[in-house]
């Protein structure tokens, strides 16, 4: 049975290493990385709660006070901030350090929660299938050039990605068990957008509506938004809910491979022998911590 959950997470993160594509898209066409977060938050948010209302199982407010705040930081740190930390890191480091410290969010999530709870805490095998892919996932994004540019700025910011994504994961294990996951995915969209309105403050930019309909930003926006965010933070919470939050989030590593996979085919680059060695380390370690024993 567990079967179905290992797929469906596989292709949630399929379609995020897409989304570095269509970004890269939207920005060419003039968007901010803010703006497309910002934006695609919005889509989601509007299409599920429309959703949500139309099945007639709508719920404004969590139970209690105390599961409304971890919905505010689930937004804050599943949304927001891991999508500001992560596009700023860019500006300051190069994407190869962003990519590789970003990507090993696993190692940190698997850490963190095992901290915290007994009955996530993994097995030696566990450890070992996370490393060996972690080494397939770097294999993968070095790409044969094994120079690191130290950039403490942005790669404090990259690694607060990570811990951001680290501690959503630790977040969501209580409320997960207790609320729908059609709920909490519509609590991060709304409190994602809310916590981002400071940001505009400083940079108070949207796109002119003459952007917003060219063919190629409205079909990209649309794609972000409601299967990139809506449908894909859905099956998230479905596959930790059924894997387990260490399990499920090791399948991140298998990010980088579908990024290059649809750069080859969408932007036409080269696919080398790193990736292909690069990806059997990620396969490979992905089935050991996928066993307990």
């Amino acid at each position: 049975m567990a079967h179905k959950y290992h797929i469906v997470a596989f292709l949630t993160v399929a379609v995020w290493g897409t989304t570095f594509v269509w970004t890269k898209l939207l920005i060419i066409n003039g968007l901010s990385p803010a703006q497309i977060f910002t934006l695609r938050f919005i889509i989601a948010y509007v299409l599920l709660t429309g959703f949500s209302m139309w099945r007639g199982r709508h719920k404004w407010l969590s139970d209690n006070w105390r599961d409304e705040l971890t919905m505010v930081a689930l937004g804050l740190t599943g949304g927001s901030m891991y999508f500001l930390t992560e596009n700023e890191s860019l500006r300051f480091t190069t994407a190869t350090n962003t990519s590789l410290i970003v990507c090993s969010c696993p190692l940190f999530a698997m850490l963190i929660i095992a901290l915290f709870y007994k009955s996530e805490r993994f097995s030696k095998r566990q450890a070992l299938g996370s490393l060996v892919a972690l080494a397939g996932m770097a294999a993968v994004v070095l790409n044969g050039h094994f120079v690191l540019h130290l950039s403490p700025l942005g790669d404090t910011l990259a690694f607060s990605a990570c811990l951001c994504w680290a501690l959503y994961t630790l977040l969501m294990k209580p409320v997960m068990g207790r609320y729908p996951a059609m709920f909490i995915t519509r609590k991060v969209f709304f409190y994602g957008i809310l916590t981002i309105l400071p940001y505009y403050i400083f940079v108070p930019d949207m796109p002119s509506w003459d952007v917003l309909v060219k063919p190629e930003v409205a079909v990209n926006l649309l794609f972000l938004g409601s299967v990139a965010s809506m449908l894909c933070y859905l099956t998230w919470s479905w596959c930790m809910k059924g894997l387990g939050a260490v399990v499920c989030t090791n399948w991140v590593y298998v990010n980088p491979i579908t990024t290059i996979i649809a750069a080859w085919l969408i932007l036409g680059e080269q696919i080398t022998v790193y990736f292909l060695i690069g990806s059997a380390l990620i396969i490979a370690g992905m089935y050991l911590s996928s066993k307990k024993t």
